[in-house]
């Protein structure tokens, strides 16, 4: 799984409620915080997916 997949499960996993850093979660698994933020709050799909959605007719 990659690290990205990995923070954003570890957050999911918090408790309803739990504060958390995006900052601190990204350093742990050693991704981007721009882009864990995005992802988390669903703003920035995988490039995966954005790619092949380019190319539907």
């Amino acid at each position: 799984m990659p690290a990205i997949d990995e923070a954003i499960a570890y957050i999911d996993s918090l408790a309803s409620g739990e504060k958390f850093e995006y900052s601190k979660v990204a350093k742990m698994y050693g991704v981007d915080r721009t882009t864990l933020s995005r992802r988390h709050r669903r703003v920035q799909r995988p490039r995966v997916t954005k790619d092949s959605n380019c190319h539907e007719s």
